[in-house]
């Protein structure tokens, strides 16, 4: 008969549930694929739709560390939290937010699209494949795996081909997101990665 170790079925119950808030979290990053498509539509309108959001998520967290609940607002925000954020204030999709709206207020379409689009795919889907393929470490930088990046790489590459149709500027963009992801930034790289490779496309190839 064979005896499972409860500890290791503790465990095991412990990744799969951070598995689902990641998957969570980064279901929410994927969704800033669509901003590019609304902002080349409805400009105005999504920007201030995005700084409403941004400004209601501050309060509501605000509000939630005070020990008020706000409905639905505060249940999304318990499910995608990590374990770090936990009493704390979650600044994941504010950040996501500001590197969104700087990046459309900062530089053209194309600039500001390739920028998003870089965080959405890049940064979004180097943190699922990290947790998933994630066994090799790479040193000092806070967790960060060699299989995310190589995801992130590969997605910023695609995507930013998508919007530049050149392979020069969607190799530059692809290698300095993934170095920007790298970084031990926490949840800064949101801001850092749509700004940088939004400013790298409008100064050198638009």
């Amino acid at each position: 008969m064979k005896v499972v170790c409860p500890y290791v079925g503790l465990l095991w119950k412990q990744h799969l549930i951070s598995l689902y808030k990641e998957i969570f979290r980064k279901s929410i990053h994927l969704c800033a694929a669509f901003v590019p498509f609304f902002l080349a539509r409805f400009y105005t309108l999504t920007m201030v739709l995005l700084a409403f959001a941004g400004a209601g998520y501050a309060l509501c967290q605000i509000l939630s560390l005070r020990g008020i609940s706000i409905p639905l607002v505060s249940d999304i925000t318990d499910m995608a939290a990590r374990t770090r954020d936990k009493g704390k204030f979650v600044l994941g999709p504010l950040t996501l937010v500001i590197g969104i709206f700087l990046s459309a207020l900062l530089w053209e379409q194309k600039a500001a699209a390739a920028g998003i689009l870089a965080l959405a795919f890049g940064d979004g889907l180097a943190s699922l494949a990290g947790k998933i393929f994630g066994n090799l470490h790479i040193p000092c930088t806070g967790g960060k795996t060699c299989a995310g990046s190589l995801v992130c790489l590969v997605a910023i590459f695609i995507s930013s081909f998508c919007v530049l149709k050149n392979a020069e500027a969607a190799l530059c963009l692809a290698v300095s997101g993934m170095f920007i992801e790298i970084l031990p930034l926490k949840d800064f790289d949101n801001i850092l990665i749509p700004l940088v490779l939004g400013a790298l496309v409008h100064f050198f190839y638009i």
